[in-house]
């Protein structure tokens, strides 16, 4: 479900799970498992998270899959997300998202956790339209996103439910730079290697100070909010807008 390059010491992780890199638990653990190698590899430097296709880096969580997995389960898929999740935010390499095609709903939350995202010109949509099914952000999600563009910003992407196009991701701060698809992914392993090319330790430390805030924010409440997004997701409303569409979930949006 994963597979890893390595390009003058940047490693690049590029998702390979079918055209829509729907998240299901084993992409989850694949995907956790490959970062706590290159967090432990002294020979890696940086990171890069991509895709092995230009239509998706993620459409999101696999609905369909997860629909029917029993409460417990999905509660224990939910943790090692948001797990996933803190990991990238907090991970003492450079982070760049090369994002070659539509990022929504869990794969949009992967990439706002990465340090920098790049993405593709042209018709690639990037969005958390969580709302319009029924549950919140995860929570680390709607932390990251306060975070990076601000709060009303975030109100703003994630009251509408809406997909934005590149042009709208730059002017809303949600993505860094837009680039021509045969370039994105160089460009994003040149900008990794350059950050984790400052002497000594120092891009963990700043990382460190940035981050610190925001990480202890997700911990104080995560328990507490990963229980009430497991409720939702299995309330009669929102039970009823993911089975709608999870019908229409093999049928991903054009190019």
């Amino acid at each position: 479900m994963i597979e890893t390059a390595i390009e003058n010491r940047v490693a690049i992780l590029r998702l390979n799970r079918g055209v829509s890199n729907a998240i299901n638990p084993q992409l989850v653990r694949s995907l956790s498992q490959a970062v706590a190698a290159i967090e432990t590899d002294p020979g890696i430097t940086a990171l890069v998270l991509s895709s092995s296709n230009s239509k998706f880096l993620s459409i999101g969580f696999d609905i369909p899959e997860l629909l029917e997995i029993p409460r417990e389960g999905f509660a224990r898929f939910l943790e090692e997300f948001d797990a996933l999740c803190l990991t990238l935010l907090t991970f003492p390499k450079p982070v760049v998202a090369s994002i070659p095609g539509h990022a929504t709903a869990g794969g949009c939350i992967l990439a706002l956790c990465c340090d920098y995202r790049f993405i593709s010109e042209g018709r690639k949509l990037m969005g958390l339209n969580e709302i319009k099914l029924g549950v919140p952000l995860p929570y680390p999600a709607d932390c990251a996103l306060r975070w990076i563009v601000g709060a009303r910003t975030a109100r703003d992407v994630v009251d509408s439910g809406e997909f934005f196009l590149p042009q709208e991701l730059i002017r809303m701060g949600l993505v860094d730079q837009v680039l021509p698809g045969g370039e994105l992914e160089g460009k994003a392993v040149e900008h990794a290697r350059t950050i984790a090319g400052h002497a000594g330790q120092a891009f963990r430390k700043v990382k460190k100070d940035r981050v610190e805030g925001l990480e202890a924010e997700i911990r104080l409440r995560l328990v507490e909010k990963e229980r009430e997004f497991v409720e939702c997701w299995y309330s009669e409303a929102a039970r009823a807008s993911l089975k709608e569409a999870a019908g229409k979930f093999r049928k991903p949006a054009r190019d």
